[in-house]
């Protein structure tokens, strides 16, 4: 199918269009050195990748019987700013997923757990931030970064309508997130999530590689217009 100008696709920034993992948990193992802690490596840290930041660090925290949660997050901020968040190359084939989109007339978002004025720091440091209209994500302090809050936030203040858009992610709270909002919602298997969380959380499909979301997005596209009413 052809894209539409009213079409809009949200796209999630951490599992989605960049590779974050390596920087978050080094930041995570940082942190934990500056509380007095030796990293327990072989504690498995992928699902770090996605969850506000409170609920993460606290959850990490407990692991050591520790709740400074507060102070863990500064620390983690200072680590993530610092050397943590250019550690985060984009996924092979989602710049060209980008581009083309754009190139047709997609409007295209973020919508993202993370700082907007990190966001939007990744998406300058890989060349990407041209190709977006607007960036919707957590207040410096990681507060509002839920994303039922997030997309809501993006469709009222650009006028999108929710059969317009669709949602792209690679964790549950991308899925569930746009699914509050009635909108749409791809899951991608490149990232930190596994096929069965993006399964149980309702994904409209599942896309395997980057190089066949386009033909993904358009098929949900063309769905929408078949079935207006999900």
């Amino acid at each position: 199918m052809i894209f539409q100008k009213s079409h809009t696709v949200l796209f999630d920034l951490d599992g989605t269009i960049v590779r974050s993992r390596d920087g978050i948990v080094d930041s995570i193992h940082a942190l934990l050195r500056d509380l007095g802690h030796e990293p327990d490596m072989s504690m498995d840290l992928t699902w770090v990748v996605g969850p506000p930041l409170e609920e993460l660090i606290g959850h990490v925290l407990a692991h050591y019987g520790d709740d400074r949660v507060q102070e863990a997050m500064a620390l983690y901020r200072k680590h993530y700013e610092s050397e943590g968040m250019h550690k985060s190359p984009v996924f092979d084939h989602m710049r060209n997923v980008i581009e083309t989109l754009s190139a047709e007339g997609v409007r295209l978002f973020i919508a993202t757990s993370k700082p907007r004025h990190l966001a939007r720091k990744i998406l300058h440091l890989r060349n990407l931030v041209q190709y977006f209209d607007g960036l919707s994500g957590a207040r410096a302090d990681d507060s509002g970064a839920e994303k039922p809050e997030l997309i809501a936030s993006l469709l009222r203040e650009h006028d999108v309508r929710r059969e317009d858009a669709l949602m792209i992610g690679d964790r549950r709270f991308d899925i569930s997130g746009a699914h509050a909002n009635h909108v749409r919602a791809l899951g991608v298997l490149w990232g930190y999530g596994s096929r069965e969380e993006l399964t149980e959380a309702g994904a409209d499909a599942l896309v395997s590689q980057p190089s066949e979301l386009l033909d993904a997005i358009r098929q949900q596209f063309a769905a929408a217009e078949a079935h207006p009413h999900r």
